[in-house]
C-alpha cells in the first residue's frame, strides 16, 4: 500500500510541482508524507524530502499559506496571475488522470487477460433461491436482454450498473417469451449491512454468470479432502450437482451451500465416460478468506483471451475505461450527496490496504496495475472537490476572486480553510474507524 501511495502522492505532487517551476514560483518544499522531515536533500531552493507519516504529501510554495505575511517577492505563489495559480491548482490531479490513463494504455499494449464471459451476452448459470434473482423469477440459462437502462449488456456491464443500483429494485428482462413477450422481471439489489464488510456483489443477489457452456473441468484436488475420496481426478469436468448443470466455481458454491453439510450427488465427464459419484461437502475457507462448504479442488481457468492492443486502440481502450471508471466514481460522490448511498461503503487507507493486498497476491499484473489506476483516479477527483485545503478549493477561491476581480479577505479565507482542515481529518477519522470497524466484524466471522 505505502509503494502504491506512494506512486499516486509523487506523481500528483509532481505535477503541482512542474507547472509551478515553469511559472517561475519558487517551490520550498516537496514532500513525499507529513509531519517530521526523515531525511532528504536540498537543491536550490527546494527541499527534496521524505517525512514520517507516509500517507500523503505536499508541495510547499513561497507565500501559497493563508495568513502567511507577503513580501512581493515575484516568486511567491500569491504574486502570480490568477489563471496562472489555477493551472497549478489543476495540475495536481491532472497528473493523477494521466498516469491511469499511461498504466491502462500500458496494461493493453502488453497484456490484458479478459475471461470471454465479461464481453458476451449476460446468460445466467443457476439461480439459488431464496435469493432476490430466484424471487424475482430468474431461471437458470436466462438471456438478460434489458438491465436498468443498458440494452443487451454484458456481464461487465450488468456487474458495474448492479453496483450503483444497489439498494434499489431493477427493472430487468430476460430473452424468455411469455405469451409472445420477452419475460420483464423486477430484482432486488441490496447490500445487507455496509457496516459490517459486507460488499455488495452479484452473487448476493443471486446472479451468476455462465462462464463457459460446457462443464467446470478440475486442475487438481486437494489430498484428503471429499473431492478426492470420492473419485475426483485432475482433468475431470463437473456436469452437474444434485441435478443442477454448473459452468463456474461460483455455480458449484452456492449449490454445495444449499445442501448444508449433506451428501451431494456429482456427475463428472472423463474423457469419454461419463460417471456418478458422491461426495460431502466440509466448511471451510474456500480459498479467497470467505467460509463455506466446499469439497476440496482447483477448477481449471475458465475461458480467456489475451488482448495486446496496438498504440492507438490501446489509448482509445484506456480513455474509454478511465472515462467509465471516472462517471463511477463522480455517480458514488453523487449518491453519498443525496442520500442515496451509504457513507459506510467509503473506505479509506485500511481499505485501500486490503485492497492492494489483494492485487498484489493475484496472479498477473492487471489486478493490480488496475486497483492504481482506480485509486489514481480517485485521487485526483478527490482533490478537484470545491473543498478549502484541497486543489478544488483553491481554484473555487481563486475563480470568485477572479469573477470579483479582487482578494478576499484575507482573515476570512484563513478561517475557512481552519474549518474545512477540522471537517476533513474528522471525515479522515471517520473512514478509518469504519475500515477498522469492518475488519473486526470480518475476523468474527471465521471461526
Amino acid at each position: 500500500m505505502l509503494v502504491v501511495l506512494g506512486i499516486m502522492v509523487l506523481v500528483h505532487e509532481f505535477g503541482h510541482f512542474a507547472v509551478a517551476k515553469f511559472f517561475g514560483v519558487r517551490v520550498e518544499v516537496f514532500s513525499i508524507g507529513f509531519g517530521k522531515r526523515l531525511f532528504g536533500f536540498r537543491r536550490g531552493d527546494t527541499d527534496y524530502r521524505i517525512s514520517l507519516l507516509p500517507l500523503g504529501g505536499y508541495v510547499k510554495m513561497a507565500g501559497e499559506t493563508p495568513g502567511e505575511a507577503r513580501t512581493g517577492d515575484p516568486g511567491e505563489f500569491s504574486s502570480h496571475p490568477r489563471w496562472q495559480r489555477i493551472l497549478i491548482g489543476l495540475a495536481g490531479p491532472i497528473a493523477n488522470f494521466m498516469l491511469a490513463f499511461v498504466l491502462m494504455a500500458g496494461l493493453y499494449m502488453m497484456h490484458n487477460e479478459v475471461p470471454n464471459y465479461m464481453s458476451s451476452p449476460a446468460v445466467t448459470d443457476i439461480v439459488p433461491p431464496d435469493t432476490p434473482a430466484a424471487r424475482a423469477g430468474l431461471q437458470p440459462g436466462d438471456r438478460i436482454v434489458r438491465f436498468d437502462a443498458d440494452t443487451n449488456p454484458t456481464w461487465e456491464q450488468v456487474g458495474m450498473r448492479a453496483a450503483l443500483d444497489a439498494n434499489s429494485y431493477v427493472p430487468v428482462t430476460v430473452e424468455r417469451m411469455v405469451n409472445g413477450q420477452p419475460q420483464r422481471l423486477s430484482l432486488q439489489l441490496f447490500v445487507a449491512d455496509a457496516s459490517k464488510g459486507q460488499n455488495f456483489e452479484l452473487e448476493s443477489v443471486g446472479l451468476l454468470p455462465r462462464v463457459q457452456d460446457g462443464p467446470l473441468g478440475v486442475r487438481d484436488v486437494m489430498p484428503g479432502n471429499p473431492a478426492e475420496r470420492a473419485g475426483l481426478r485432475a482433468g475431470d469436468a463437473i456436469v452437474s450437482i444434485n441435478g443442477q448443470l454448473v459452468h463456474s466455481v461460483s455455480a458449484v458454491m452456492a449449490v454445495l451451500q444449499q445442501t448444508n453439510g449433506k451428501p451431494v450427488n456429482l456427475v463428472v465427464q472423463r474423457g469419454s465416460q461419463t460417471l456418478p459419484m458422491t461426495a460431502t461437502p466440509i466448511w471451510g475457507d474456500d480459498g479467497t478468506g470467505r467460509m463455506g462448504y466446499r469439497l476440496g479442488f482447483h477448477p481449471a481457468l475458465a475461458p480467456f483471451h489475451v488482448e495486446q492492443l496496438p498504440l492507438l486502440k490501446a489509448v482509445k481502450e484506456s480513455v474509454h475505461v478511465n472515462l467509465r471508471y471516472s462517471g463511477l466514481i463522480i455517480d458514488v460522490l453523487r449518491r453519498l450527496v443525496s442520500h442515496r448511498s451509504n457513507v459506510q461503503q467509503l473506505s479509506g487507507p485500511i481499505g485501500i490496504a486490503r485492497e492492494t493486498g489483494e492485487a498484489v497476491t493475484a496472479p498477473g499484473w492487471q489486478p493490480i496495475i488496475g486497483t492504481m489506476a482506480l485509486i489514481s483516479l480517485n485521487l485526483g477527483i478527490f482533490n478537484l472537490l470545491p473543498i478549502p485545503i484541497l486543489d478544488g478549493g483553491m481554484i473555487l477561491l481563486l475563480l470568485i476572486e477572479g469573477v470579483l476581480r479582487r482578494d478576499l479577505n484575507q482573515e476570512f479565507k484563513e478561517r475557512v480553510y481552519q474549518v474545512a482542515f477540522v471537517v476533513l481529518v474528522l471525515f479522515a477519522a471517520f473512514v478509518m474507524f469504519n475500515d477498522v470497524a469492518k475488519l473486526n466484524i470480518l475476523s468474527k466471522l471465521k471461526p
